[in-house]
């Protein structure tokens, strides 16, 4: 796959590969580079914010932990470019500690307290940064959502969402370098017979409330949780179109099929005000007709194998 990418200087070409040879040593890995050259993840982050939204989503708010906290995450990713790498450091020192605590308790053995010293001031410095960037983030989407309510008055199509960082282990949000260091050093023991860190940021969860019902998320109706999902897409992007750096590139999978006509209707003004990049995809054209004058429509056929 290949794309020209323009941010007002001279283009430049985005390659993704997925290198698919029986046999080949790096077959299933994904391999991506910007003018020829191999770009990281968090390096990518600062050429290309993107959001999406796709069916599969439509569940995010009574599914497990885990995708909510992948979804904030990558929301985060568009205001710190350095949370990826956060993240990346704060899993590798953990998957150490957690292999030196099993192999210790195998062997009956006591765990090397100095090694495991270290590992633990590695994770809970990543640890308040990953927290401080989510929290930051969160803020943001705050301060947006409120800034669009107040324009469009008291019948909000898109509701606003109080959002919070839950810590099922305890830790509250605000913890320090010291408290998660002597934390992860007092649960050695307990970690070490469950085979897992029982605490930390990648027990986080994302808990919403429907603002004007006071109703959680996962309560809510289908229709509502759809409409909550968009809204915050939305506060992201025009929380971080305001914000320095490149505008964000929204990609919208079917996301019209299961709105009405109002909110259908209210999607497409907003996403044009915001006057970002927004691709949306759909099994009709009849989705998109009021987008005629203002969109580029690609059909694509379906093409016989």
């Amino acid at each position: 796959m290949k794309a020209r990418l323009s941010f007002g200087g001279d283009p430049s070409e985005l390659t993704a590969q997925l290198d698919l040879r029986p046999g080949a040593s790096d077959r299933g890995k994904r391999r991506v580079t910007l003018d020829g050259a191999p770009i990281s993840q968090a390096a990518l982050a600062n050429q290309i914010r993107a959001l999406w939204l796709t069916p599969a989503m439509d569940r995010l708010w009574i599914e497990g932990a885990s995708e909510r906290r992948r979804f904030l995450d990558r929301i985060t990713l568009g205001f710190d470019p350095d949370h990826g790498a956060q993240s990346a450091e704060y899993e590798r020192a953990m998957r150490e500690r957690n292999r030196l605590l099993k192999e210790s308790r195998d062997a009956g053995a006591t765990p090397p307290s100095a090694w495991l010293d270290a590992l633990e001031d590695r994770m809970a410095q990543a640890a308040c940064a990953i927290t401080a960037s989510r929290s930051a983030a969160i803020d943001a989407l705050a301060q947006a959502q409120q800034a669009a309510a107040q324009q469009a008055g008291a019948s909000e199509v898109f509701p606003k969402a109080d959002l919070a960082i839950q810590t099922p282990d305890g830790l509250r949000p605000e913890a320090n370098v010291d408290v998660l260091r002597e934390r992860f050093g007092r649960g050695r023991r307990t970690d070490a017979a469950a085979g897992r860190t029982l605490c930390g940021p990648h027990r986080d969860d994302l808990s919403a409330i429907y603002a004007a019902k006071g109703l959680e998320a996962g309560q809510c109706s289908t229709g509502e949780q759809k409409a909550l999902l968009i809204s915050l897409i939305l506060a992201a992007a025009r929380a971080q179109t305001a914000s320095t750096g490149p505008t964000p590139l929204l990609l919208l999978d079917e996301v019209a099929a299961h709105l009405d006509d109002g909110r259908r209707a209210a999607l497409y003004q907003e996403l044009t005000l915001l006057g970002v990049q927004a691709w949306l995809t759909g099994t009709g054209p009849e989705l998109f007709s009021s987008l005629a004058d203002t969109a580029q429509m690609l059909n694509l056929a379906a093409i016989a194998p």
